[in-house]
């Protein structure tokens, strides 16, 4: 059985109502993404889409700046990136300021792919946004970026309780 979260759902849910929303949306977001990419032929997965993306948004970064920004683990971000340099988008430099860290680059083989992968991510948002006038997306944006800051700053306080326990 399906369960869209919205239907049936009531005010009675209330705050809750909007966490279910929040996850089900994200979860159909990232559903349609893998989709998307898996049947736009592109040759990389929807985890090294999601990759490049968000280094093409950080320009040049350290490997584990670029995990911490995707939420994901060192490991799972070093296996994307070994595919990708192996598929000449990308380019590992020892960083200048830090001789253990790795920093990251987009090479200029990756601009197309880039290029396809923002066309692919409109349409997606296009779609997923559909009903929803320029105002109202704005809205939305800001208030899902106020969410994650929120969330952010949660996450910092516990880890930082955890660490004076």
């Amino acid at each position: 059985m399906l369960i869209i979260a919205g239907q049936g759902m009531t005010d009675s849910i209330g705050i809750h109502g909007l966490g279910f929303l929040l996850i089900d949306s994200a979860r159909w977001l990232r559903l349609a993404f893998e989709r998307r990419i898996a049947e736009a032929g592109l040759g990389i997965t929807a985890g090294e889409a999601r990759t490049i993306l968000n280094l093409h948004a950080m320009q040049a970064c350290r490997q584990m700046d670029l995990a911490q920004r995707m939420g994901v683990e060192p490991m799972t971000v070093c296996s994307f990136l070994d595919r990708l340099q192996n598929l000449g988008f990308i380019e590992r430099q020892t960083d200048p300021t830090d001789r253990r860290a790795k920093r990251v680059t987009l090479t200029e083989r990756s601009q197309p792919l880039i290029a396809a992968l923002e066309e692919e991510l409109d349409h997606l948002l296009t779609q997923a946004t559909q009903g929803l006038d320029a105002q109202e997306t704005s809205a939305l944006k800001r208030a899902l970026q106020m969410v994650i800051t929120n969330l952010q700053g949660e996450l910092a306080n516990s880890v930082e309780e955890a660490k004076s326990a």
